[in-house]
């Protein structure tokens, strides 16, 4: 009988010793897929997460300005000096095209500066020097214009629209847009920009 059963305890210790075995890599290959489900909705909502970049108007400086507020000819033209940036938040480079930025005053476009295609790499703003000269041309001669002019205070706007793409780690491209909406008041008496807010 205890012959018996010493053969026995060896097929049942073996028997043990594979459950345990697969019991611990079964663990193991659990463990490591709820980790890559972490990673990969992590990867997910973070860096395939593409958003639209800002386009903006930053650092505005007036100069050659000119104006005339008779009630016979009231009229503007100076010439600002800007600085446009394109703020890219995502993982890939935002690639965008040719686009232009208008500056309208009472819903009347008063000048246009051209921006050329070019890149923003990825989580980087690009800066962009402009140059653009305004003028009261397009203007009606029933606006508001005399009066604003005699207030020493012009407000204008500046839109504009950057069409491209998105492109993260060469596998994802996504079309993108930024859009440009800008308000601004000219103190004519300083020559110079205040109260500029971009959305």
């Amino acid at each position: 009988m205890a012959s018996n059963n010493e053969r026995v305890n060896p097929e049942v210790q073996s028997q043990t010793l594979r459950r345990k075995k697969i019991m611990k890599y079964s663990l193991y290959a659990a463990a490591f897929v709820v980790f890559q489900t972490i990673v990969i909705t992590a990867i997910a909502l973070t860096v395939m997460r593409i958003k639209n970049p800002k386009f903006r108007l930053r650092n505005t400086v007036v100069e050659d300005i000119v104006y005339s507020s008779n009630t016979s000819t009231t009229s503007f033209g100076m010439r600002i000096h800007a600085e446009v940036t394109v703020e890219n938040t995502n993982f890939g480079n935002f690639s965008f095209e040719n686009s232009t930025v208008t500056f309208a005053y009472g819903g009347n476009t008063v000048g246009e500066v051209f921006i050329a295609r070019a890149r923003a790499r990825a989580r980087s703003t690009r800066k962009i020097d402009v140059m653009v000269d305004v003028s009261s041309n397009n203007v009606s001669s029933n606006s508001n214009l005399g009066s604003d002019l005699n207030s020493g205070r012009l407000m204008l706007t500046s839109h504009g629209r950057l069409n491209g793409r998105v492109q993260v780690m060469k596998l994802i491209k996504k079309r993108k847009s930024a859009q440009m909406n800008c308000t601004m008041g000219v103190n004519l008496m300083e020559r110079e920009i205040e109260d500029l807010n971009c959305d």
